[in-house]
């Protein structure tokens, strides 16, 4: 029994096969197409695991991996996922997220038209989406639930949009065994260093302004990377053939507030030895396009139906964080020095 892991050396899919090595003897095989933000240093190296490189988007090279390996799982996490990437360059947005997920569930669909009955009874297809599909919310609306329309507002989100689209008309049209997650802001080790929490550190540690979109109110939901794969491995169990699960943090905060909780944090673990605060570096610059105001996940659902729920706190996942990036400098300068080269070599 084998799961293959699409986008696993990126920052959510290495925490995931990382974690499943930890608590599964159950092999691990990772395709990557190893862009600025898929490191294989992110991955273990295990007897367990096999790293495939490759663009999902390659239908016969996917092909190729599952008749080789004969997955009873695909869990798809690749994905370009930056918003302000998407709004400067949103063509590979739709070439990996759309494109690319149309040539996978093609190729599993082939894959499990050729298998045993049985086999494709127990085959799963977990699709791993956001919240940011669902559109914005004021700040006194209820929190997005799996029947909330669809409104995505960047590039990035319509183009996951489509792609769960795409894998919940894979299920009705062609019987396809799938299930989809819509996860809220993920944050913890190995996240690379262009997304909110990571910019916050680094540009703290290195005596440059912090940069905090607007003025500072936008709301979103924190989930710890964690936490959120646990929530996968949950799914995968126990979740229901064609349904959708929301997967929330339950910590709700502005984006000033963080920061400024980033700051004190630092202030405390690597203080300044001139003992200002690293708080006084923090700077507004001009607000994102169509900058959705909040993002708050009910995940009733997921609790009721499989049982799971968050169990860190933003207070302790957030110094955990901290902590992390103090201790991996290095990762960080050559994760960037990757983005400066497009890619890296495998």
């Amino acid at each position: 029994m084998t799961i293959l892991v699409t986008g696993g050396a990126g920052f959510i899919g290495a925490n995931f096969v990382t974690d499943w090595l930890r608590r599964s003897s159950e092999p691990v095989v990772t395709l990557d197409s190893l862009t600025y933000a898929g490191n294989p240093g992110n991955l273990p190296d295990h007897d367990r695991h096999t790293l495939v490189v490759g663009d999902i988007a390659d239908r016969g090279l996917v092909a190729q991996a599952l008749a080789t390996h004969r997955p009873r799982a695909v869990l798809h996490f690749a994905a370009e996922s930056h918003v302000d990437r998407s709004i400067t360059g949103p063509s590979a947005f739709i070439q990996t997220n759309v494109v690319g997920t149309f040539e996978l569930l093609e190729a599993v669909r082939l894959y499990l038209d050729q298998g045993a009955v049985g086999e494709r009874a127990a085959f799963r297809f977990l699709h791993v989406s956001t919240d940011e599909v669902y559109g914005s919310l004021p700040s006194d609306a209820p929190a997005f639930t799996e029947t909330t329309a669809y409104a995505p507002n960047s590039p990035y989100s319509a183009s996951k949009a489509a792609s769960d689209h795409l894998v919940r008309s894979y299920h009705h049209s062609f019987g396809l065994p799938v299930l989809t997650t819509n996860c809220s802001n993920n944050y913890g080790p190995y996240q690379y260093p262009e997304k909110l929490i990571p910019v916050a550190i680094r540009s703290a540690l290195s005596g440059a302004p912090i940069p905090v979109y607007g003025n500072g109110t936008n709301i979103r939901d924190w989930l710890y990377v964690a936490d959120h794969c646990s929530a996968i491995r949950a799914v995968l169990d126990r979740g229901r053939v064609g349904e959708t699960y929301n997967v929330g943090g339950n910590n709700e905060v502005a984006n000033i507030d963080l920061v400024r909780m980033i700051c004190n944090l630092l202030d405390e673990m690597a203080p300044l030895p001139s003992k200002r605060s690293y708080g006084e570096q923090i700077s507004f610059v001009t607000d994102r396009a169509g900058h959705d105001f909040r993002y708050a996940i009910n995940s009733s659902k997921i609790t009721k139906e499989v049982g799971w729920q968050p169990t860190e706190q933003l207070a302790s996942g957030l110094r955990k964080t901290v902590r992390w990036y103090l201790d991996h400098g290095q990762w960080v300068t050559d994760a960037l020095k990757r983005r400066d080269q497009g890619r890296v070599l495998a």
